[in-house]
């Protein structure tokens, strides 16, 4: 009797722990951050950032989630060097004195079984926002090349920018952005 209780005590300790929430930590190579902006009118423009690093916390049993991202600010690219010039300036994204983007979650809501939004705070140039990102394109597989459990998504959102404090040029440069991240992210060792 003692020994089936005992038995019985570990395999419900042992599926317990296997519910647990999983960590993953974002693959730079295949994370970036996007944005798409109107020109005068004419064009959308765009620009990149390229170094980006953070976890994300999955919990499958529960349908839940925390996402912690920082986005270096001077990986910026235009692919115009004068334009990234002024985009890290204080016009823009005042690189010197705003090193870093960063969003955390404070919800991650699930259609199904699997992710469809994150609600959170996005923080540029120092100022927090509410920022609900919209996921799509999400999948979970062991990633082909190393084996590990991975996620992968597209996150996107419009957000205001002058609500953040960057007003430089509106209208001609709209306050509406467009953003686009995408994100790879593999089990953590």
């Amino acid at each position: 009797m003692i020994r089936t209780t005992l038995f019985a005590a570990l395999f419900a300790t042992a599926g317990i722990a296997s519910a647990a929430p999983t960590s993953y930590s974002v693959d730079p190579s295949h994370t970036y951050a996007a944005y798409e902006v109107g020109h005068l009118g004419l064009s959308s423009q765009s620009g990149v950032f390229t170094k980006i690093n953070g976890t994300l916390t999955v919990d499958d049993a529960a349908k839940s989630g925390k996402v912690d991202i920082t986005i270096d600010a001077n990986s910026l690219q235009t692919f115009f060097p004068d334009r990234d010039k002024h985009l890290k300036s204080a016009d823009f994204f005042n690189v010197e004195k705003f090193p870093t983007l960063t969003y955390q979650s404070s919800k991650v809501i699930f259609k199904g079984d699997k992710p469809a939004e994150v609600e959170g705070k996005l923080t540029l140039l120092g100022v927090s926002k509410p920022v609900t990102l919209k996921l799509v394109n999400v999948n979970k597989a062991k990633h082909p090349m190393t084996g590990k459990e991975s996620w992968g998504a597209n996150a996107v959102a419009t957000i205001k920018r002058s609500e953040f404090g960057m007003k430089t040029f509106i209208p001609a440069v709209s306050d509406e952005v467009k953003l686009n991240i995408v994100l790879e992210a593999s089990k953590a060792d």
